[in-house]
């Protein structure tokens, strides 16, 4: 495996994780929401984790006209890693405490993850949910593969925030002003 995304030193994956004591050969499971550049350029620096995606992103990738329309590269993603490829909603530790869900439309598989914390639910929404004002304004990019796909899904992240999770956006630099962050590189 070889790292193909540049990053500014120490913002790395494996640094990052090496800043809070973890040990990035250690990991075990990676999850990817699906598989822009920006969203699993970092798989390589983890090397011997399994990879567990929507199987509808999996085939998606790996079909040369599919992976080219979506903005896919292989090299990104098909790492050599162990795959779990999953259908749908996914209960990855079968307690509730991690949960994969379908949220379809901005690629093929993409999913975000519902986690159970101590402090309440958090859904991690990734793409399927840039920014704030696309949920709350319905203001949807401009690339996307299924548009009706994309709007359900956000209906169902709005009702899980309705229930009280609270949603992450993917991109949005105000929301993440929000959230604190771990420690930065090691000087």
């Amino acid at each position: 495996m070889q790292a193909i995304t540049a990053a500014v030193a120490g913002q790395e994956v494996s640094s990052r994780l090496e800043a809070i004591d973890l040990d990035p050969g250690k990991i075990d499971l990676i999850i990817n929401s699906h598989f822009h550049f920006d969203h699993v350029g970092g798989n390589a620096l983890i090397p011997n984790a399994t990879m567990l995606v929507q199987r509808r992103e999996w085939e998606a990738g790996r079909d040369p006209e599919m992976a080219a329309r979506r903005g896919f590269n292989r090299r990104d993603f098909d790492l050599g890693h162990k795959l779990r490829l999953v259908d749908g909603e996914h209960d990855v530790f079968g307690d509730g405490s991690v949960v994969c869900l379908p949220t379809y439309g901005h690629t093929p598989g993409h999913q975000s993850l519902r986690l159970r914390l101590e402090d309440g639910e958090v859904v991690l929404a990734a793409d399927a949910c840039y920014f704030c004002q696309t949920l709350r304004e319905r203001r949807l990019p401009r690339n996307m593969y299924d548009r009706e796909a994309m709007l359900d899904s956000l209906d169902w992240l709005a009702a899980l925030e309705r229930s009280g999770a609270r949603i992450f956006f993917g991109h949005d630099p105000e929301f993440w002003k929000t959230v604190p962050q771990a420690p930065g590189p090691v000087a």
